[in-house]
């Protein structure tokens, strides 16, 4: 029978009620299959994932492909965001056997979980035709299936190993620059990114790209990351109308995207437009933060303070079916309706014409060229045309939240909470809300409260009062580091002290003294077929590079030699496999922090936060900011706070300039 439905996941509940017998991932699954002598299927996907419904409709809402999978197979399903190392050890897995992956991803076990088949979306014919074969095989030849697996998952075990050294020395940050010429070449100059499609966000690339074109004084660079952040504000990729950027476009010009909205982007690219916005003051930056802000408070937060994970892509159309987009998209007579005589200016900033056209007679809002050139077209100021704008937004939402809303995933996952927690520190730090820093904080204690357990460890996951399955590498590194911020922020000492606890238990935990990296799953943990050590940034920052920049700012903080040693050991390890810098730019953010542009301030006394909150509203990419209100015993700070004086201290390579009592002095001290 089906057991679905004792889960708590929305995209195992979304197959609840399949004909398959689908069953969790958990030890009496696998037993099963040991007991039975049987092959498991596993089938990962996601609640937001468009083609995932397709195959489920397609196929696994199908009796007849019930029976072949009933008959034959052990049937687990596997939410990739609950399960991120079932996920990332099955699909190296599945690219090796095809060379690509992606999701739904359905792989072939024996019955001990290793892998012998496997791809992504399958038609139900071909389905059925290869699970056929494949229990045929199992069935008259197991010898060979054998023989096969064992070869895979020694293939398996050796993806992502960089083959550990002896220690020596990291290379000069100087050797940046070629890595970032030849990534260059792949830059689009006309709608920024990459020159490909589909276009994913990659936040952060940018907010390397951004830092190393600042510290180095690079403008192309800067020009690059301002055009790429205009272009994807601009473009339907950003829910101008509700706020909030969807996954990736399916075009270069980040016009039409897949449509479903994920928590961990809209954390990333806060803290993106966020350091942008302190480095230019583009109002376009600040605009994006505020509805993205919206989004979030809106559609993505619990009364308890967290984030919720994702919405849909599929949303019932007008005529009851789920369509891909149906939330989103508008038709020109509706348009038309709607907006009356403005229509025409309207359709001139959204490009209601053959270039914003989607499919069907649809739409998707995309503007193509600033307000100040559209204005001055239509004779009319900037700002006018800037509150028109606004206020055909606020008729756009009014109609479309009366539509059927997109699927809402409303598990709370860690990492993300704290991707989107940081995001928010980040925010309050650039623009000084008290709002951003609010949410910032029930966040942070909803974490502590809820997802942190006595022992020490995280869970990976909350929903319906229940927080379950233990916490990987990326919940500990990404909420050591949005601590870290969140005590930036504030300068409330407990945050960072938060993060090195978090720390500590990866250390103790989670790391490998043989591979010289941090394994994905505990040490104590369930173990898979082969460990996962994530060491390449994707659209997430690899967990190794996260915690690998949170052990160096710690290890300056509380002049720790065993936390740097262990972040500089990784990043020695990794900086000869960066042939692609864009898989790498989080180690490349922890290389640029050994330039001798990098400076530490230390801000202590009474009135400290007040000066700390102008000190963050600067870009300063290349200053690892701590301060005290009060007399602190981190190493950093000790005997440094005077009653009644506000000090400035500016450090560099661990030696200090001589205080001052001046916030200006201080800030030119820390220009480049």
């Amino acid at each position: 029978m089906n057991l679905l439905h004792l889960e708590t996941s929305p995209y195992l509940l979304q197959h609840a009620g399949n004909p398959i017998h689908w069953k969790a991932w958990n030890q009496d699954s696998l037993a099963q299959a040991r007991t039975e002598n049987k092959l498991i299927i596993v089938s990962v996907g996601y609640s937001a994932c468009h083609w995932c419904h397709v195959m489920e409709h397609e196929s696994f809402e199908d009796n007849e492909v019930a029976e072949v999978m009933n008959s034959h197979f052990i049937s687990i399903k596997v939410d990739r965001e609950e399960r991120p190392d079932v996920d990332a050890t099955y699909m190296k897995a599945v690219q090796l056997m095809t060379g690509q992956g992606g999701w739904p991803m359905n792989v072939i076990l024996l019955p001990d979980g290793r892998p012998v088949w496997g791809g992504t979306y399958f038609r139900k014919n071909a389905w059925m035709e290869a699970l056929n074969q494949l229990q045929e095989l199992f069935a008259t030849e197991p010898a060979k299936m054998e023989d096969y697996a064992e070869k895979l998952l020694e293939g398996i075990q050796h993806i992502g190993l960089v083959t550990p050294t002896t220690q020596g020395e990291i290379p000069h940050p100087a050797n940046i620059k070629p890595l970032v010429e030849k990534w260059a070449k792949s830059f689009d100059w006309d709608y920024g990114g990459y020159a490909r499609a589909p276009k994913f966000m990659l936040p952060n690339n940018y907010l390397f790209l951004q830092r190393y074109g600042f510290q180095t004084k690079t403008q192309e660079l800067l020009d690059f990351t301002d055009l790429t952040l205009k272009r994807m504000a601009w473009g339907g990729l950003f829910d101008t109308v509700g706020g909030g950027f969807s996954r990736y476009s399916v075009d270069m010009e980040w016009h039409v995207p897949h449509f479903e909205k994920m928590l961990y982007d809209n954390g990333q690219l806060m803290s993106l437009y966020a350091d942008a916005y302190k480095r230019d003051k583009n109002p376009l930056y600040k605009e994006v933060i505020e509805k993205t802000h919206f989004f979030i408070e809106t559609e993505l937060t619990d009364e308890n303070g967290a984030f919720y994970s994702a919405l849909d892509a599929d949303s019932l159309n007008t005529v009851g079916h789920l369509e891909e987009g149906a939330f989103y998209a508008w038709e020109k007579q509706e348009l038309k309706d709607l907006l009356g005589a403005d229509f025409d200016l309207f359709s001139e900033i959204f490009n209601i014409n053959e270039f914003g056209f989607w499919e069907d007679g649809k739409f998707v809002l995309i503007q193509g060229q600033a307000l100040e050139a559209i204005a001055t077209e239509a004779g009319i100021s900037a700002e006018a045309l800037q509150q028109k704008k606004w206020d055909w937004e606020k008729q756009l939402y009014a109609v479309r939240e009366l539509r059927a809303k997109p699927r809402l995933d409303d598990k709370i996952l860690t990492s993300w909470n704290a991707i989107m927690l940081k995001g928010y520190a980040d925010a309050y730090k650039a623009l000084g809300d008290e709002q951003y820093l609010a949410a910032a904080r029930r966040n942070a204690a909803f974490i502590i409260d809820t997802l942190w357990h006595p022992d020490g460890h995280l869970w990976r996951t909350y929903k319906n009062g229940t927080a379950k399955i233990n916490g990987f590498l990326e919940d500990y590194a990404h909420t050591a580091d949005a601590f870290i911020a969140l005590y930036q922020a504030t300068l409330e000492e407990k945050w960072l002290t938060y993060a090195k606890q978090l720390t500590d238990y990866c250390l103790e935990h989670f790391y490998d003294p043989e591979k010289q990296f941090f394994t994905f799953a505990s040490a104590d943990g369930e173990q898979l077929v082969a460990p996962h050590y994530e060491t390449e940034d994707n659209v997430i920052p690899a967990s190794n590079s996260v915690l690998a920049n949170v052990l160096y700012k710690l290890s300056l903080l509380f002049d720790n030699g065993y936390y740097e040693k262990v972040a500089l050991q990784m990043l020695y390890l990794v900086t000869p496999n960066m042939d692609y810098a864009s898989a790498y730019s989080n180690w490349l953010n922890l290389w640029l922090d050994l330039s001798t542009d990098n400076k530490e301030l230390a801000v202590c006394g009474e009135e400290a936060s007040t000066a700390i909150k102008e000190i963050n509203s600067h870009y300063l990419p290349h200053v690892l900011i701590a301060g005290a209100t009060a007399d602190s015993t981190l190493p950093f700070l000790q005997n440094r706070f005077v009653n009644n004086s506000l000090m400035f201290y500016v450090c560099q390579n661990r030696a200090c300039n001589a205080p001052t009592t001046n916030i200006n002095t201080t800030l030119n001290d820390l220009k480049l």
